[in-house]
């Protein structure tokens, strides 16, 4: 997630899912600690991804701001489909937690309380749904299957990084960490518990599959003109009893309101559909 210091947006980060490019014995390619193969750009761009400002970070590839692609998301192509929610909304998935039903432990390692108070408001919110996925918190010095942790990272050319997380493993797993920003730039010196929650509970939504809202088309919330990430290469299905038209409310959309989000009745179908 990121937050827009000049025009005051909080940019959300897409789910993605890519493939490391076949390398020729004539043709090394080579990459410095921010820069990636153009191979590798490609193949992304080819899955649906925007490239700008993807960096070679520590584990992977950082994209869109939040979202780290680890070796395994690299090395595995998505099977699964996208789900339209109205004519320009779609929750695409790639891999799925399996194993339901499932619960999922949350801990938080040295953060503030009102960070871990926002980790309790973000697991009502999900338990409230009555999927076959629910969340608990970890029991006291130990590390949950999501761990959420601090980094502390200022603003760049305009934007600031409010929080990151990836999606789930080949294997069914969660994604197993959300980072939140404790710059102060980030959150001030008194972060909001209910925006606090609002941000994880959309890293979360990534830690577990989804994608964005409008991933077809970016502009719905960021503004701008209209940007397709593209389709992936893989199939739609529609959710029978979901509306025409796009809603501008979701909690997986690409830029935040800079406020409390929360589920809409189209969030809760699609989790409802998948878990």
């Amino acid at each position: 997630m990121k937050k827009n210091n000049l025009l005051a947006l909080a940019l959300i980060g897409a789910l993605a899912v890519s493939m490391f490019a076949c390398t020729k014995k004539d043709a090394v390619e080579t990459t410095s600690n921010n820069e990636i193969a153009q191979s590798t750009l490609s193949k992304i761009s080819s899955m649906g991804f925007s490239t700008e400002g993807a960096r070679k970070v520590d584990g992977g590839y950082l994209v869109e701001g939040d979202i780290l692609l680890t070796d395994d998301n690299l090395s595995n192509t998505s099977k699964s489909a996208n789900l339209n929610i109205a004519e320009t909304e779609q929750y695409r998935t790639t891999n799925l937690v399996t194993g339901l039903p499932r619960v999922i432990t949350v801990s938080v390692t040295n953060l503030p309380q009102v960070y871990s108070d926002a980790v309790d408001t973000m697991i009502t919110r999900y338990n409230n749904l009555g999927l076959n996925l629910t969340f608990q918190k970890a029991s006291t010095g130990t590390v949950g299957n999501i761990d959420v942790l601090g980094f502390n990272e200022g603003p760049s050319g305009g934007y600031i990084t409010l929080g990151s997380a990836g999606f789930p493993t080949s294997a069914g797993k969660p994604f197993n960490q959300v980072k939140m920003n404790t710059n102060v730039n980030a959150y001030g010196t008194n972060p909001n518990l209910l925006y606090l929650a609002s941000v994880l509970q959309h890293e979360v939504g990534h830690c577990i599959g989804f994608r964005h809202t409008d991933y077809m088309n970016r502009a719905f919330s960021c503004g701008g003109s209209r940007s397709n990430e593209g389709t992936a290469g893989v199939g739609a299905v529609r959710i029978p009893g979901t509306p025409s038209k796009a809603d501008a409310a979701s909690f997986m959309l690409a830029c935040s309101n800079g406020g409390n989000r929360t589920f809409n009745a189209n969030d809760r179908i699609a989790l409802n559909y998948l878990y």
